[in-house]
């Protein structure tokens, strides 16, 4: 085990496996997210280090994401409110959303995925809500009933899972129906994670740890 980015990351908000085996990280006080290899070294970056801005990426991000095809989503959560859509080299495509609690509107969005069929998943926090778009940014859905949703992580059989404040974790279908909940969180999971043999890695904050669960089934 190793560690790396000393020197590098300001506030390191969220980090993402992508499919091609690099690292994304959301560093939310530098106003950037950083593309790492493996071995700790800065393969790309988006955005202008502690320059953030009220009209384009970014002001404190809270989460990337990688489509199969490359292409990066960015939660732009705690200052823009709204999601950018960049193309595989770092060239903005989209931006949409915007501060509001309208279909398509934000109050925080916190979290953000793409699942294997393009649609890109969005946790609007402060609106307890998991928005729907698709990649060009048109809404689709609105699932609810979620109280200040934090993270998301979808697995190979296409289930979401999502953590709130209550805290626990909600398992749902690929459309939004909700197959079950659990308190597997102690103290809130602020990010979530899995792995090919179906167990979770939940960030706890507090207390400042990784919480392992085992699948059982």
């Amino acid at each position: 085990m190793g560690s790396w980015g000393e020197g590098q990351l300001a506030e390191p908000h969220y980090l993402n496996a992508a499919p091609d085996g690099t690292i994304l990280v959301a560093d939310r006080d530098a106003h950037q997210v950083l593309r790492f290899d493996l071995a700790g070294r800065l393969v790309q970056a988006l955005g202008k280090r502690h320059w953030p801005s009220l009209d384009a990426p970014f002001n404190h991000p809270t989460a990337a994401a990688q489509a199969p095809d490359g292409e990066i989503y960015v939660a732009d959560g705690y200052g823009n409110s709204s999601v950018h859509r960049f193309a595989a080299d770092g060239t903005l495509i989209a931006t949409w959303g915007g501060p509001g609690s309208a279909d398509g509107a934000f109050t925080t969005p916190h979290a953000v995925w793409v699942d294997r069929f393009g649609k890109v998943l969005v946790g609007d926090r402060e609106n307890n809500r998991i928005q729907v778009f698709d990649r060009d940014g048109a809404f689709l859905a609105a699932w609810g009933d979620f109280y200040h949703p934090m993270q998301i992580w979808v697995d190979d059989r296409d289930m979401v899972f999502v953590t709130d404040q209550i805290p626990r974790i909600s398992l749902l279908s690929p459309d939004g129906r909700l197959v079950g909940r659990c308190r597997g969180a102690i103290n809130g999971a602020h990010g979530i994670s899995g792995d090919a043999e179906g167990n979770l890695y939940l960030a706890e904050l507090p207390p400042q740890e990784i919480t392992k669960l085992e699948r059982l089934a």
